[in-house]
């Protein structure tokens, strides 16, 4: 059996100290294989973006093991930590994709800048740029444009291809299409589906179980930083074991009634009745 990209056990999270001292993670434990995708789910405050900024090294974890593709990362100083990101194995994207990308770089100066710190020649790099570009299903004619002049959608593809340019083993998404409209979430989510098939690992984090539904193959329930449900997507979504999880599948619109569109309506029954 091939080993998981991503393995989580025993995680603990603090900040502040003495009184002030507050526990952000405790005891949260998954496991992330190739091409899996897992959708990690809770209310604003359950834990969930500290888990991701856990495992990126941007809070430091308390307690616990974090390996990434067969590192123990946890105790990882800031040169390590920058020799593992200019390898391109983990990569992170953000809510908004405007807190990734320059706001004074064109899109194919950002969507290069990884390759070339890498030491890849630039022709080369441009070249990589384009195509991946071209699989987030956008126009090359964008490339020099700034990421102002781009639509909301449009700049979270830029920022899902520029993860991709260093072929990373696991990509991090934290809550990536909560602030797109119907049809830019669509595209982005039929995005990852895709990556999925090509093998890349996902940790799709966000607080709209209806959102993660048709992406996911398993889903993670945190409250209060704390796993409380993990199961297949299906089973937690059909099945809900713990009262929060039955909450959060009762107050998702997408699961009540009718989703907004014909695609996230296919995309929900496919997950369903698989």
């Amino acid at each position: 059996m091939e080993r998981a990209v991503l393995d989580v056990s025993g995680l603990e999270v603090h900040y502040g100290a003495g009184r002030r001292r507050r526990r952000a993670l405790h005891g949260v434990s998954l496991t992330v294989a190739p091409g899996e995708t897992l959708g990690v789910i809770g209310e604003t405050g359950s834990g969930k973006s500290t888990f991701a900024r856990a495992v990126l090294g941007l809070v430091r974890a308390s307690a616990g093991r974090i390996v990434i593709d067969g590192e123990d990362v946890r105790t990882y100083g800031t040169r390590q930590w920058r020799a593992l990101r200019r390898r391109g194995v983990v990569q992170y994207v953000f809510q908004d994709p405007l807190r990734s990308l320059d706001p004074d770089h064109t899109i194919e100066e950002s969507l290069v800048e990884p390759l070339l710190v890498r030491g890849m020649a630039r022709r080369e790099a441009g070249g990589l740029a384009r195509a991946f570009l071209a699989r987030v299903h956008l126009d090359e004619e964008l490339l020099d444009r700034l990421p102002g002049e781009l639509s909301g959608g449009q700049r979270q593809r830029v920022a899902v291809a520029r993860a991709l340019v260093t072929e990373p083993r696991l990509i991090l998404l934290d809550e990536p299409v909560s602030a797109l409209d119907s049809a830019n979430r669509v595209r982005v989510l039929a995005i990852l589906k895709e990556l999925r098939a090509a093998g890349v690992a996902l940790v799709f984090i966000s607080h709209d179980l209806g959102s993660v539904a048709g992406i996911a193959d398993r889903v993670a329930v945190l409250y209060r930083g704390e796993l409380v449900e993990t199961g297949a997507a299906r089973e937690v979504i059909t099945a809900p074991r713990h009262p929060y999880t039955r909450l959060l599948v009762g107050s998702a619109p997408t699961l009540r009634t009718a989703p907004a569109t014909r695609a996230e309506r296919e995309a929900l029954r496919a997950l369903l009745h698989a």
